[in-house]
């Protein structure tokens, strides 16, 4: 992002066009260039209808006699997705460029950890603002006035603009991992497991929107929003050197991690084996968008008790390692006895000195290492 093309770093010969290097240090002033073109196509009256359906929510199901406009899902979905995964690439070349990269300067950090610092300050923004996000939408559509609002009149086919999009945004930022790894130059190693990240997060995502569980899936996807953004915040500050608030917040964390899991766990039992049972049918019906049948309720339940199992244990494992860690350190910590002083020689003395200026600049090193 900025006013012209980049140049090689240290170099100021100009990077060849439409090369690999020019693609990704300029990847951010691209993506605004496609974006500018459909932009721009909604002031024209031949191109109106063909730009529009790659930025506003199509499909509208909104009937006279309704105060709101209410959305529905369908193909055109496709184009909008095609649009916000190229705005989430701006979006995260502006967060790197204008927030973490000038973070980044005022912290000395290893290409490890200067890599970990990036991808927890861009999930951070991203966390941060579906929560605020999800918040707002539980404000207009008076969520948790009742307990039985979740699966009450299911299925909730039709959707608010901003609930609609919160899914649309949601889907096309997880989308544009894959592209951000060729962007960022990801080691071929670390690839499999941000594919499956991204992929996981996705397909839940997705699920949530095409089986009308919206009301159930925004509650359950800002309880995970919300503890990742202590998560990654903490991390944040522990890679900032600001120790002290890094592990207070990851001590928060820990708890609000376990509460998370058995809330979501709780309020998923309630809604999908008590609340949606009584509307119950017994096989999907395509047309109406029903799919409340206790195949896909039960599927349902299972995966996302199996999701927060799993996201328990790796937990446990985790802290068990660090526990291990930890203990293990503590042990190999010894006093070390000093030697009995010797009278020497002024040679001898001075040799020692040095030799004990040499260790302790060595000592310092592997400290700082």
């Amino acid at each position: 992002m900025g006013t012209g093309f980049r140049k090689r770093p240290g170099s100021n010969k100009q990077v060849p066009y439409f090369s690999h290097e020019f693609v990704i240090q300029n990847h951010g002033d691209i993506a605004t260039c496609l974006c500018m073109v459909f932009i721009v196509g909604l002031m024209f009256q031949t191109t109106t209808p063909l730009a529009s359906a790659f930025i506003a929510p199509k499909h509208n199901i909104t009937e006279l006699d309704q105060p709101a406009v209410l959305y529905t899902y369908g193909f055109k979905d496709a184009c909008l997705l095609f649009f916000y995964t190229i705005a989430a690439i701006i979006f995260h070349a502006i967060i790197q460029e204008y927030v973490l990269d000038k973070l980044m300067r005022k912290v000395r950090l290893s290409k490890t950890k200067a890599n970990k610092f990036n991808e927890s300050g861009q999930l951070l923004s991203f966390y941060a603002l579906s929560a605020f996000w999800a918040l707002s939408i539980f404000k207009d559509e008076g969520y948790f006035h009742s307990l039985s609002f979740f699966w009450n009149e299911y299925p909730h086919v039709g959707l608010t603009f901003m609930t609609k999009f919160f899914f649309i945004i949601q889907m096309s930022y997880w989308m544009h991992i894959l592209p951000e790894l060729y962007l960022q130059k990801v080691k071929r190693e670390e690839m499999p497991a941000k594919i499956l990240f991204a992929g996981l997060n996705f397909a839940i995502s997705l699920l949530i929107y095409l089986l009308n569980f919206s009301r159930i899936g925004i509650t359950l996807l800002f309880i995970d929003h919300t503890v990742n953004v202590l998560f990654h915040f903490s991390r944040l500050m522990h890679f900032s050197g600001k120790n002290k608030i890094a592990r207070n917040c990851f001590r928060v964390y820990n708890i609000l991690f376990v509460l998370t899991r058995l809330a979501a766990i709780f309020l998923s039992i309630i809604v999908f084996w008590f609340g949606l049972k009584n509307s119950s049918v017994e096989s999907i019906n395509f047309e109406e968008k029903n799919f409340n049948s206790p195949i896909v309720r039960t599927t349902s339940l299972v995966v996302v008790l199996l999701l927060q199992a799993w996201m328990m244990w790796n937990f446990i494992l985790f802290q068990c390692k660090k526990l291990r860690e930890n203990s293990k350190t503590s042990s190999t910590k010894t006093t070390v006895k000093p030697f009995p002083k010797k009278q020497r020689t002024s040679k001898e003395g001075s040799d020692t000195d040095l030799d004990t200026r040499e260790e302790t600049s060595d000592s310092e090193k592997i400290k700082s290492n």
